[in-house]
């Protein structure tokens, strides 16, 4: 099936358009007026939001004469469930080798990682993060090292709370990291950060290793301060969801698109901006504008990830506070494993730290942080030591929480 994407692997608006021309959702009156245009652009065209994705898909995206039942009985396409992080979840499909395509083509945009995978598909990579956010390979029940083998991929975790792990369960997965000897550990922040931790403990270190790779939700510098400090190796960012596929790969402090993959935009030409996305790849769920739910930043290097625009917090003087921002207040603050900040209806803001030796009360970073936030907020902002931070139903974890009234 054609794909929108141009010789010099840009955007092409008009090829964007014709992926949607018997996609049921896009026969709607205000879609098929902007179409209409003479010279339509992207920025001519309604958006496609979560709702109406949730909504409508996958069979309000599939093309006239596509067949969601037999496409899965031929084993042309995976269908998968979103996490629902910032909302209920969504199903999506795509085709069969689609993830991985879309995977390696945003990865190579970065120099390092371009060198290291040269004409390789890919390369041996050990997995920690939540059961059922593993990409196109989730899983609810215990496997065993077999099923969780795939091609040159392992899957080292399956328990949604790291921090409820026994010192034996983390033997466990250490003694499979080192016997797979992965050239990168694929890995959620909070998990990584974990396991490293227990790593560090023991001395343990795997000489295979040339980077990490971050994804499935925000990197907060804590996590990447550990990992960093623990593995010696490059920690990069990946960025992108389900429903888009592979968008973003960090390199030099920014983060570069991915032009085969999607058509990016923020709502803001300069400062922080909304994401929209137009996939260009996937035939069986193309999306025009879809906003994606985070919060960007758009510079002449690159992009900044802002985190989940459901997850900003707001000032006294009604700024929005993005969980980046939160976020660079940790810089260069030692002893934290992972934090919430929750805020309150009423501005104020209590923090939750986990600290990384068991029973610190981190009462200097306490203090640190309570006076930076605080400035930062303009409100009063508290904080304790805690043994668990929970994550969402979904095993995502939050490092911003703004409460409903």
């Amino acid at each position: 099936m054609p794909i929108a994407v141009s010789p010099d692997g840009m955007a092409c608006p008009r090829t964007a358009i014709a992926q949607t021309v018997t996609v049921p959702f896009y026969a709607t009156t205000a879609w098929q007026a902007a179409f209409a245009l003479p010279s339509p652009h992207l920025t001519d065209l309604p958006r496609v939001t979560k709702s109406q994705l949730r909504e409508h898909s996958p069979e309000g995206f599939l093309p006239a004469g596509l067949d969601l039942k037999t496409l899965l009985v031929r084993g042309l396409i995976e269908e998968e469930s979103t996490s629902g992080t910032s909302g209920a979840s969504v199903r999506v499909v795509f085709g069969k080798t689609w993830w991985a395509e879309q995977e390696r083509r945003a990865l190579v945009r970065n120099p390092f990682l371009a060198d290291l995978f040269g004409a390789s598909p890919s390369l041996r990579r050990a997995v920690l993060t939540t059961p059922g956010c593993s990409g196109v390979s989730c899983y609810n029940r215990w496997l065993n090292l077999d099923q969780r083998t795939l091609g040159d991929t392992l899957y080292v975790n399956q328990s949604r709370i790291p921090f409820t792990l026994g010192e034996e369960k983390l033997a466990g997965m250490a003694k499979e990291v080192a016997d797979w000897a992965p050239i990168f550990l694929d890995v959620d922040p909070v998990h990584g950060a974990w396991f490293a931790l227990y790593c560090e403990r023991h001395g343990l270190k795997f000489p295979s290793l040339q980077f990490i790779l971050t994804s499935y939700e925000y990197t907060s510098v804590v996590h990447r301060a550990i990992m960093e400090r623990v593995f010696g190796v490059p920690v990069i960012n990946l960025y992108g969801s389900s429903e888009t596929g592979h968008l973003l790969v960090e390199h030099d402090d920014v983060m570069l698109a991915s032009p085969e993959t999607a058509h990016l935009e923020s709502t803001s030409a300069d400062g922080l901006g909304e994401l929209l996305v137009t996939t260009l790849t996937n035939p069986y769920l193309p999306l025009l504008r879809y906003e994606i739910g985070d919060f960007v930043e758009f510079t002449p290097g690159g992009y900044r990830v802002h985190g989940r625009k459901r997850d900003a917090l707001r000032g006294a003087d009604g700024k929005i506070l993005t969980t980046r921002m939160i976020d660079q207040a940790f810089t260069g603050i030692s002893g934290i494993a992972h934090y919430q900040l929750r805020q309150k209806a009423d501005g104020t803001a209590h923090l939750f730290l986990l600290p990384e030796a068991e029973g610190d009360s981190l009462t200097s970073a306490q203090a640190e942080l309570t006076a930076g936030l605080s400035h930062l907020l303009g409100t009063t902002v508290t904080a304790e030591s805690v043994s668990l931070i929970a994550p969402e139903d979904s095993g995502k974890f939050r490092l911003t929480v703004r409460e409903a009234a």
